[in-house]
């Protein structure tokens, strides 16, 4: 045997997969090294390019979910009209009921059937009936476990406790890195199982997700609607991310997609099978990203980091020692870009655990050792779900705590804010959003939630209500 010959054998004998890392250049160098200009390879699978063996290891763990609701509705032209729905309420005009179907996709990551998918393809008005169809085409019903609005994950369990099946194995998000290549794998449009190929075209992507803790992977490799909640995957044929989104202006795939990060699906997946809520750890200080005047009043070299603007007394930054003016620059080692990737780190080491913080102080670096828990839970009197004939029924409230502070970016230390809000409820028809702070009520400025349940309670023919949001004040007028 020659020594091409062995160099050959040598990388077909690290398996299947690695046919794939056999290119052009390495067979022209172990050809040169010989002495040799042209040479025919000894085999067919030698010059393949295919990737048939990563397909077949994750494709049956890939699954499409079909999502059926019954919406009720109302066939008379003014059954929407607020004028006559305020004499005659929900019951004036002949109601009836059509089915309103969405698909998605989910990966199976447990034998006995948790499905990771998106928030959103599960997500709508109404009881919903969730299917999932298999590639072998076996179709199971399966139900919600947890799902999680700000990070657009939800894990859902197929409701067959006698069947073992098919899953993918996780991979630490944070060995990728920019230019490997990637499949995703989804039913796009509906059309049937699919996958296509791209790289990893960046890491830590934070701009354009909605929670504070959501960075993305980009890929380029084809995503389009109905692949949301598909499989990103690595070349071992492991899940690196969950497909979420695409950034597009004709509806179809452009090249830039974006997935979760699989250690973070990782957190809710364990989360759900262990039946506890996923939660983030409390920092006990805002952070802001750092902008370009910043940086140069900061004495940072780069304009990248998340800046300390606010540090609670007696929170764990604090008694970390971190000051308001100090600049995150790594977490554990990992650069830190924004604000949100600040929180993505420090949400995926997880609370119970400790963070070392990278920071600059007054131009000069240091070393910052961070206690990551929970934020303190409400008590019984810090909050209410509202209900009655008010503008914010269907809204929950609570008292401004430090930890809720934290949670929805707010600098109030006092006062009533809302945090959550029920679909399809008054609150929500007028627009109410978490994160608002009710200010007064009918020119009572409120303090507690206490002071706002008492004057909910009061009838009134015109409710007046100011509401913080940000740096803006609206002022809402709604008839009794």
């Amino acid at each position: 045997m020659t020594r091409i010959t062995k160099q050959i054998a040598a990388l077909l004998g690290a398996g299947a997969l690695s046919l794939l890392a056999v290119s052009g250049a390495d067979w022209q160098a172990a050809a040169q090294q010989e002495g040799l200009q042209r040479i025919v390879p000894p085999s067919r699978e030698i010059v393949q390019y295919s990737f048939s063996p990563i397909v077949r290891r994750a494709a049956p763990a890939v699954v499409n979910v079909y999502v059926q609701r019954r919406v009720r509705t109302f066939s008379s032209p003014f059954a929407n009209d607020p004028f006559f729905r305020q004499f005659f309420g929900d019951a004036f005009g002949q109601p009836s009921e059509r089915i309103q179907s969405s698909l998605g996709s989910g990966v199976i990551v447990s034998p006995d059937g948790i499905v990771v998918t998106n928030t959103h393809v599960i997500r709508g008005r109404g009881e919903a009936e969730i299917r999932i169809a298999l590639a072998d085409k076996r179709e199971f019903d399966a139900r919600v476990l947890t799902q999680d609005d700000k990070t657009d994950i939800a894990i859902l369990k197929i409701d067959d406790g006698n069947q073992r099946f098919p899953t993918l194995e996780f991979e630490d998000s944070d060995t990728l890195e920019v230019g490997d290549m990637v499949l995703a794998i989804g039913n796009p449009f509906g059309v049937g199982q699919t996958v296509t190929s791209g790289i990893v075209s960046a890491l830590a992507r934070s701009e354009i997700g909605n929670s504070d803790s959501q960075v993305f992977i980009q890929t380029d490799a084809a995503i389009n609607p109905g692949n949301s909640g598909g499989a990103l995957v690595d070349m071992s044929g492991k899940l690196v991310g969950i497909n979420t989104m695409i950034f597009s202006q004709s509806g179809g795939s452009q090249g830039i997609g974006f997935a979760i990060p699989s250690n973070l699906v990782r957190l809710y997946v364990q989360g759900a099978a262990e039946g506890r809520k996923v939660e983030r750890p409390w920092l006990g200080a805002r952070l802001e990203t750092v902008t370009r005047d910043m940086a140069e009043n900061l004495g940072l070299d780069r304009v990248a980091g998340a800046v300390v603007a606010r540090v609670s007394d007696n929170g764990p930054a604090a008694q970390a020692g971190l000051r308001a003016g100090d600049v995150i620059v790594h977490v554990d080692g990992f650069e830190v870009s924004d604000a949100r990737a600040a929180h993505y780190r420090l949400t995926t080491r997880g609370v119970g655990r400790t963070a070392k913080l990278g920071i600059v102080r007054n131009g000069a670096p240091h070393e910052i050792e961070l206690a990551l828990v929970a934020a303190p839970q409400p008590g019984r009197n810090d909050v209410r779900n509202l209900a009655g004939q008010h503008p914010l029924d269907g809204a929950r409230v609570s008292n401004i705590l430090p930890g809720i502070a934290d949670e929805l970016g707010l600098d109030e230390t006092s006062g009533v804010v809302v945090v959550s809000v029920r679909r399809g409820s008054t609150a929500a028809r007028l627009g109410f959003l978490p994160g608002d702070i009710i200010a007064e009520v009918g020119g009572v400025a409120i303090a507690n939630v206490s002071d706002l349940e008492g004057l909910l309670a009061t009838r009134q023919r015109t409710w007046l209500v100011a509401v913080r949001r940000g740096d803006k004040v609206f002022n809402l007028q709604v008839p009794g």
